[in-house]
């Protein structure tokens, strides 16, 4: 099975730059047309997060409009830009969303089994697991204990070493942590948030966050570091599993670049 990975879109109102700066829209359409003209399709997209940047109506209708053009079946999470109860309204016709409060779900229709949580606090851009969603999750990995499975969420679970990216991490990742570590068959914990790739060994599996399709958040490690973001070359992930060898993920730029060569 091979999984598309894409992030932090933040799709604005037809006509509307992100931040006054960036063609996020045309953005996601050169993401969707990448994902299409791979020489594997992807047989499932993940888009963990930020899809929209205001939370507003008028950006989940655009953002519609642009998935229409996706011919991949997608799975969609919500981020600290999104707005809850408009991103469900936006995907009334997924029945893998629940009808009522944080929108975790569970599709076990495929190879690899996707476990979604909704780390996001309404109002706020730190994220949150309570009691009831690690309660969920438990008992949803219990359920099957052998099927390679990918858990995704909007925040990664520990802090990226940037100090205005860190301030909004994921609260007590630790009793995420706790429950993760007890599967031996979670393959990958996927996320988005911080614009950037990075890798870490974490609750006995390994996590993998997702670069943005708009820009990058800058890789400032000092502790007074003043945020800012780069017009980098955008990407997504891709996640290729099977059984014979199990999940490597490889970044996949977006863009026309010189080649191919005929040497690898």
């Amino acid at each position: 099975m091979l999984i598309g990975q894409i992030s932090d879109t933040h799709i604005r109102p037809k006509g509307q730059l992100y931040h006054g700066v960036v063609d996020s829209n045309r953005m996601l359409a050169q993401a969707i047309a990448h994902l299409h003209g791979l020489d594997r399709r992807p047989d499932l997209v993940l888009l963990t997060g930020d899809l929209v940047d205001k939370g507003h109506p008028d950006e989940y209708a655009m953002a519609r409009e642009l998935l229409a053009e996706l011919t991949i079946p997608y799975l969609v999470i919500p981020g600290n830009h999104d707005h809850r109860d408009a991103f469900r309204a936006a995907f009334a016709d997924h029945a893998w969303l629940p009808a009522a409060g944080p929108l975790h779900f569970c599709v076990d229709t495929h190879p690899v089994r996707i476990v979604a949580l909704d780390s996001t606090v309404p109002g706020a851009h730190h994220g949150v697991l309570d009691e009831a969603g690690l309660d969920w999750l438990r008992a949803t990995l219990a359920a099957d204990r052998a099927k390679p499975t990918l858990v995704v969420l909007h925040h990664p679970p520990f802090a990226s070493g940037i100090p205005y990216m860190d301030g909004y991490a994921l609260r007590a990742p630790e009793r995420l942590a706790q429950v993760i570590g007890a599967f031996d068959n979670v393959e990958r914990v996927l996320c988005g948030h911080v614009h950037r790739v990075m890798l870490r060994r974490w609750a006995g599996t390994v996590v993998c966050s997702c670069p943005s399709t708009t820009t990058e958040i800058a890789l400032r490690l000092q502790p007074d570091a003043r945020p800012a973001s780069f017009m980098a070359p955008p990407a997504c992930m891709l996640h290729l599993w099977s059984a014979a060898e199990g999940m490597v993920s490889h970044l996949s730029t977006i863009g026309d670049f010189e080649g191919p060569f005929d040497f690898a």
